[in-house]
């Protein structure tokens, strides 16, 4: 698949196709850890749709009762593929689900930066000094489609759009803050963020003149 990512040097395994498949994957790896008494964790990254299958849950038992130095990362953007969040439970969202299975459970702002890395950063410490896993949820919403195979408009109507449009408008999205926070911070300004802009479109469109 074209965006399989999987990196030995670094510590990413490469992504499973399956869905949810990598969450006991980390269970596992993070039992490993525990048992070797090793200053480390597995991070999975999944979607709530991920979360609707067995193996996730499998995989959070597993987690808890083993203690298992695993981070589990939802990332709940609203839709999985074309089912939204009302088709997929019924419940809180995911953290719930966390607490359910007796894990320490953070439900962030998925859209700000400073805020997930502050919580992951909190999540590391909590799994390596209590040698048990913990859960998070990101909550965001997904803007365009799936993938390019995909045609949002199908199931999502202009309403809904403008209802998003609208949070935006009053929060900014996650690029428009940080970016907004490092022109105040006298890190960037605006020259140099027009001149990146440019750069990786030009960037874009060349590579997909040098692809056909």
């Amino acid at each position: 698949m074209p965006i399989h990512y999987g990196s030995r040097d670094i510590n990413i395994v490469t992504v499973s196709s399956p869905l949810c498949t990598q969450v006991p994957q980390a269970s596992g790896a993070g039992y490993k850890f525990r048992v070797n008494n090793e200053d480390r964790i597995a991070v999975t990254y999944f979607g709530e749709g991920s979360a609707s299958e067995g193996d996730f849950h499998s995989a959070l038992n597993f987690a808890a009762t083993l203690r298992c130095q695993s981070l589990f990362y939802c990332r709940n953007n609203m839709y999985a593929i074309s089912t939204p969040i009302d088709d997929q439970y019924a419940g809180d969202g995911i953290a719930v689900r966390g607490v359910a299975y007796g894990m320490p459970t953070i439900r962030v702002d998925g859209n700000d930066l400073f805020a997930i890395y502050f919580a992951t950063k909190k999540a590391r410490e909590i799994i390596m000094k209590e040698k048990r896993p913990v859960c998070i949820e990101a909550i965001s919403y997904r803007v365009g489609d799936h993938s390019t195979s995909d045609f949002s408009q199908r199931y999502r109507d202009e309403e809904e759009m403008k209802k998003w449009e609208d949070l935006l408008s009053k929060f900014s999205s996650p690029i428009g803050r940080i970016e907004k926070y490092l022109t105040r911070r006298g890190l960037i300004n605006e020259e140099r963020t027009k001149n990146l802009r440019k750069d990786a479109l030009n960037q874009v469109r060349n590579a997909l003149k040098n692809s056909t």
